[in-house]
């Protein structure tokens, strides 16, 4: 099985030789990038192409290791004890089968998305070391041991946020998805819209990448802003016209709250315009 890309996703050839090379060495394939580039729709994507389930585990900033493998419920078995429920007899009533868990029992290879694990406690990495290496874990609580019973294909995500420890990133193959270039961006767009108008792609592509070169932007639009953006631009039925022959002395574009995320990117746009007028108004 090779993953080459799919109908709905563009996949450079670098992106296609990680995933591949993660899956012959089988590593977890650690993927960094920009957000919205399209790290998390890559397991979906990943398991579309070679036919296997996908079990997707986000992680939140209070998620814990432990909560992957499984949780124990002491609590409702203390509330069934009291009530004198019978299930209370059989401990295995009571533990929660995490993410890892439902991956390592799966009867067939299955892709296991651990979605921006830099979110968690520094720590989070490390406590899993051990279980991605043996593929294996032990429930204290019945005295099993849980193994894969076929490796799934692991895709880690992360945005960066935290430096990962370096015994974590010596288990993982690593790969950076770069910044699509304007040609990579323009298949894009046609396998999200291929019925655009080529115009309006080639303008706002234009207008899209002058925004991104601004420096200074605390949030760069990224890829999946680009694509809303176009569809705004569509559904209001806005002519290309408008871009090609935008005046820089408003610099804000149209609907720029699909790719301006916040208001110090706004205001910084809004002072160029003024910049370029205050320029145009002295010549």
């Amino acid at each position: 099985m090779k993953f080459e890309g799919t109908d709905t996703y563009v996949a450079t050839s670098d992106l296609q030789m990680a995933v591949n090379a993660a899956v012959k060495l089988e590593r977890p394939l650690l993927i960094k990038g920009e957000p919205g580039t399209g790290k998390t729709l890559l397991a979906e994507e990943v398991a579309t192409s070679l036919g296997l389930p996908l079990i997707q585990w986000h992680i939140k900033s209070t998620t814990k290791a432990q909560q992957g493998l499984y949780e124990y419920d002491a609590v409702s078995r203390l509330r069934d004890s009291q009530l004198g429920d019978e299930k209370v007899h059989d401990i295995a009533n009571y533990i929660k089968k995490g993410k890892m868990w439902e991956a390592f029992e799966a009867e067939d290879q299955v892709v296991l998305l651990i979605d921006e694990i830099d979110k968690a406690d520094i720590e989070f990495p490390n406590d899993l070391l051990v279980e991605l290496d043996r593929m294996e874990f032990f429930v204290y609580e019945t005295g099993n041991t849980i193994k894969a019973k076929k490796r799934p294909i692991i895709i880690i995500t992360s945005n960066n946020e935290k430096e990962l420890p370096d015994a974590f990133l010596r288990r993982c193959f690593f790969h950076f998805i770069n910044f699509p270039d304007r040609e990579t961006m323009q298949q894009i767009v046609s396998v999200h819209y291929p019925n655009i108008k080529q115009d309006l792609v080639t303008e706002a592509l234009e207008v899209f990448f002058d925004v991104r070169a601004i420096p200074g932007l605390k949030k760069k639009p990224s890829t999946s802003e680009l694509i809303d953006w176009l569809k705004l631009l569509m559904a209001d039925d806005i002519p290309d016209e408008v871009l090609k022959n935008r005046d820089n002395t408003k610099a804000i574009p149209p609907l720029y709250g699909a790719l301006l995320k916040n208001e110090q990117d706004v205001q910084m746009l809004e002072r160029l315009a003024f910049m370029h007028r205050r320029e145009t108004n002295r010549q």
